[in-house]
């Protein structure tokens, strides 16, 4: 592939530290897809909101992503910027608000991410009148469904087309459920729409079974990988940390030491971008070699971290890959 422009600045300044980091990184994606492997992208922090789906969605329909592994936030909010773009509110002196300021953002029915303040209603309530619809359909039919299958169904579904106030092909929910790619979502009850799942709950007005879980998750996500770890392997792209990355990397070593199938490959490709530290204790912070011993990556797995602002990061990473 001949590389665009943002390619060759970046192969020609980035030589030293992150920097070279980021590159050596993208390399190491790009030889191992040409080698016929295939890689897990997953994203933690508010990396929708971010709105990494401009370039991210571009590499879903590229075929460089197999799977990915995101929190329930980063699942609606790609969605909520596609219906409610224009009434998000920015706020780029955010470290000057005092909690006045914050109580009336909030009385506003804006929820400030960072210096970007998601619109409640117009985000959050133009979901949910139709989700609720999804989920309350499914459980009269004896159906069951993962939270991302939902999402599938809402946006394939063509209801909320009307509402789109962003260009569709920069939302990476959509290239995802075009192409069928499989999520897995650890702990999507930890998100907008899984409390607003629980509430009909309480109310009595649907079942929790009607969603599947979180252990069902990593059951999908084992059989998936046996069938997706031959030759090159499995390559994990972690942005940020968390539930998002610690799940299903532990995929490996659950199969390897829990189910005893020695026969498991170790994940093939590893890159964290993180600016967590290691001193706290932290997963997000834990360096690559740490896994070795929680048996998740082998002594000779590509392993890379870029320690820096995965807003940044990531989208230059995409656009090598891309050849932009």
């Amino acid at each position: 592939m001949n590389k665009g422009p943002i390619s060759q600045f970046i192969q020609h300044h980035y030589r030293h530290f992150n920097a070279a980091a980021l590159v050596d990184a993208a390399k190491g994606y790009e030889t191992h897809l040409l080698e016929g492997g295939k890689m897990m992208v997953t994203l933690a922090g508010a990396m929708s909101t971010a709105e990494l789906g401009i370039s991210f969605a571009e590499m879903i329909r590229a075929g460089k992503v197999d799977i990915i592994s995101c929190t329930g936030a980063n699942l609606e909010e790609d969605i909520m910027n596609l219906v409610a773009h224009t009434h998000y509110k920015r706020v780029p002196h955010y470290r000057d608000l005092s909690p006045q300021d914050e109580w009336e953002l909030l009385e506003g029915g804006f929820n400030r991410v960072t210096d970007t303040c998601i619109p409640e209603e117009e985000a959050f309530r133009r979901i949910q009148q139709h989700i609720v619809k999804i989920w309350k359909d499914a459980e009269a039919t004896g159906e069951r469904y993962f939270p991302h299958e939902y999402m599938y169904k809402l946006l394939l579904s063509g209801v909320m087309k009307e509402h789109y106030e962003i260009d569709p092909k920069n939302s990476w929910m959509i290239a995802a459920a075009e192409r069928n790619i499989p999520i897995v979502v650890p702990g999507w009850e930890d998100s907008t729409m899984g409390n607003i799942f629980a509430s009909y709950c309480i109310k009595g007005e649907l079942k929790a079974s009607t969603m599947k879980s979180g252990i069902e998750y990593m059951v999908e996500l084992s059989d998936w990988y046996r069938k997706n770890s031959g030759g090159k392997g499995v390559g994990f792209f972690q942005i940020g940390g968390g539930i998002a990355g610690d799940f299903p990397i532990c995929v490996v070593p659950m199969m390897y030491q829990d189910l005893e199938w020695t026969d498991v490959p170790f994940w093939g490709y590893f890159c964290q971008i993180s600016d967590s530290t290691t001193s706290y204790g932290s997963y997000s912070g834990a360096v690559p070699n740490e896994k070795i011993t929680w048996g998740k990556l082998d002594i000779h797995t590509p392993k890379f971290v870029i320690e820096s602002d995965a807003t940044i990061v990531a989208p230059l990473i995409f656009a090598y890959l891309l050849g932009w």
